[in-house]
């Protein structure tokens, strides 16, 4: 079936969800990998799929999903320790290291726009506010003015990476649909991987297409959950349900998460981050990207310093 992908891309879920029921009874050498990621254009969701085909058929009782029963007592373990951190979240701030770049169409040949550096706090009583310190290394210039965004720059811009899009997520409100359907290897750490889908009018989730227009959108996706701790170690969601004359067609965003520690206590907050959005500029679709490095969390308070790292931005969060 993978040799039918070039020609017939749409088949792509039906070769998951065959991995998924079915695993490999064979053993996947690298020549099978280069095979697949050359016929399926490297695509992160089989390559993964496949990588853990693999673990199973080498460890079915370590990489085998749980009972159902199981499943949804983690799932209900997740959505508690979800919920109970966001309620004792202490306020912080971060530096936010921004990579933006574009592509024409759909082509995903990604060219450098440039590279910010905002610094984010966070305060129970306020949510989450944003202050744009450097461009391209250099500093702004205007700190009174730089505000709490840096939407002002125009381009991709990105907010609720923090507290705001897990909480959504697991709140009675939104209605959260979750279906278990796979296991995973994340960092070291063994997840169960669900399913999810939030429908428009229990959505919180908006996408904005310049300064004025906003909409609220529906989304789906999926998250990696610890099966130890019982906690979300990746979010990835896909907007949904997005008027077909609003200027942006098309959202998605991969948050990885990890441990920090602020004020000698353990959190769990984002370590990266990817956004991307498909825009129609006429007849031509134009894709934007964000590459997010999250340096340095502290106490609120403390002064984010606006020394540019040096190191190179990350590889693509991409599951």
């Amino acid at each position: 079936m993978v040799q039918q992908l070039p020609a017939h891309p749409e088949k792509k879920g039906e070769i998951v969800e065959e991995l998924r029921r079915r695993g490999i009874g064979f053993t996947l050498t690298n020549g099978i990998r280069s095979v697949v990621a050359t016929k399926s254009g490297n695509d992160a969701l089989l390559r993964r799929t496949l990588e853990e085909a693999e673990r199973r058929r080498l460890n079915p009782t370590a990489f085998s999903l749980p009972p159902e029963a199981e499943g949804r007592d983690l799932l209900e373990k997740t959505r508690e320790a979800t919920l109970a951190a966001n309620g004792s979240m202490p306020d912080f701030v971060v530096k936010q290291q921004i990579g933006r770049s574009y592509a024409r169409g759909n082509t995903r040949n990604w060219i450098p726009s440039d590279r910010l550096t905002v610094a984010v706090s966070y305060r129970e009583s306020a949510g989450e506010q944003y202050k744009l310190l450097l461009v391209n290394g250099l500093p702004t210039g205007d700190d009174e003015q730089a505000g709490n965004s840096y939407e002002r720059l125009g381009g991709t811009s990105s907010t609720g990476e923090f507290v705001s899009m897990l909480a959504a997520l697991f709140s009675e409100a939104s209605q959260a649909r979750f279906k278990m359907i796979d296991t995973d290897l994340l960092r070291g750490r063994r997840t169960i991987v669900y399913e999810f889908e939030v429908k428009k009018p229990h959505s919180k989730q908006s996408i904005k297409a310049g300064k004025d227009q906003s909409i609220i959108v529906g989304y789906r996706g999926r998250v990696w959950i610890d099966r130890e701790v019982n906690r979300v170690l990746r979010l990835e969601d896909i907007a949904t349900e997005i008027p077909e004359d609003f200027p942006v067609s098309a959202a998605t965003s991969t948050i990885d998460y990890d441990w920090v520690e602020i004020d000698g206590l353990q959190h769990l907050l984002p370590s990266r981050a990817e956004v991307v959005l498909t825009a129609r500029r006429g007849e031509q679709a134009v894709q934007t990207r964000n590459e997010i490095r999250f340096r340095n969390y502290q106490k609120y308070g403390s002064k984010v310093t606006i020394i540019e790292e040096d190191d190179p931005p990350p590889p693509s969060t991409e599951p």
